[in-house]
């Protein structure tokens, strides 16, 4: 019983027309971060693929986890496997989220730790890979529920003809608070973001360190490292955004599960959820104000789709070369 107790607070979703636009937002904002990527071949390094991932999944929250968590809040009939199913896959899309983070972090700390054998080492192909990993990863943590981790057993105590029957699909109907608690929050969302904070700290302590032994010149690897504290404290800002968009709903689902006869105001639940859905936008503002060589070619895009002036990319900054790519080539 405290499984349902604990579960009535969670994902209800804010206004749908609200929602609507923050759907919209994400869509276009995150498809326009692909676009930019695939135009301007300067972006096309090992973190951007990882960047990429991570709009795949802001793109999948606007184009599919807010029409469900809408969908979900009201309340359609379906079989019990249905709408876990459906649960579930908001879960896998936050999780890709999560883990291209972590990525992307691993993948800057081994860029400024052994910068001489990084291309050797992070390849895109092996780059690729990963980013096959974090989603493989999510969709198998996503969807442990669906292996029993589930509240069928609680409501077939309730209702003794669900096994035949349709049910009343909510995310609380379906999904056990501890799982939410002890396996996604605990075990997928503090671990990896502690390892982010740990990983973040090392990178900013190599490049001071790095930067002081070199204070007094102006060689190619003190600009490297100038560059790379630049380019580390944008993807920092992006990782904060998402722990100050996310903690709020997952501290309630905690309070919630562990002090069931607390009662958390709905107007605070509706704003944690616009919270964690609006997050999705705010990636491609971060990257058009933080990252030179972006915010360049969204105004290509918008010169050439928008005013229709046919602005060539075929300049330097859009050359594709048989070099290896450096952080100064991208920011």
């Amino acid at each position: 019983m405290q499984q349902m107790k604990a579960t009535q607070l969670s994902w209800k979703t804010p206004k749908p027309t609200l929602e609507a636009v923050i759907a919209l937002a994400s869509v276009l904002g995150n498809t326009l971060v692909v676009l930019v990527v695939r135009i301007n071949r300067a972006l096309r390094d090992t973190t951007f693929c990882f960047i990429v991932s991570l709009a795949v999944a802001d793109i999948a929250v606007g184009g599919l986890v807010i029409p469900l968590a809408i969908v979900i809040n009201i309340g359609f009939r379906t079989q019990f496997y249905t709408c876990l199913f459906l649960t579930c896959l908001l879960l896998i899309i936050t999780q890709s989220s999560i883990l291209s983070l972590m990525a992307i972090a691993i993948d800057r700390y081994l860029r400024v730790k052994i910068p001489t054998r990084y291309c050797v080492i992070v390849t895109q192909q092996r780059a690729w890979m990963a980013v096959s990993l974090c989603w493989l990863l999510s969709m198998l943590t996503g969807l442990v529920p669906m292996l029993g981790w589930h509240n069928k057993e609680v409501l077939h105590s309730k209702e003794r003809n669900i096994s035949s029957g349709n049910i009343v699909c909510h995310f609380s109907t379906v999904m056990r608070m501890d799982y939410m608690v002890y396996f996604n929050f605990f075990g997928w969302v503090v671990l990896p973001l502690t390892i982010m904070v740990g990983l973040y700290i090392e990178i900013f302590h190599v490049i001071r360190k790095q930067m002081n032994k070199r204070a007094q010149s102006s060689t190619d690897a003190s600009k490297y490292y100038r560059k790379e504290l630049k380019l580390a404290k944008s993807l920092v800002l992006v990782v904060f955004l998402f722990v100050i968009s996310w903690m709020p709903l997952h501290i309630m689902n905690c309070i919630s599960y562990f002090c069931p006869q607390c009662q958390v105001p709905k107007s605070a639940l509706y704003v944690g959820i616009f919270m964690s859905h609006a997050n999705s936008a705010v990636n491609p503002l971060v990257y058009a104000f933080r990252i030179n060589k972006f915010r360049s070619t969204l105004i290509q895009i918008w010169k050439n789709y928008v005013l229709c002036e046919n602005v060539s990319y075929k300049n330097k900054n859009f050359r594709s070369t048989e070099q290896n790519l450096t952080v100064d080539d991208i920011i």
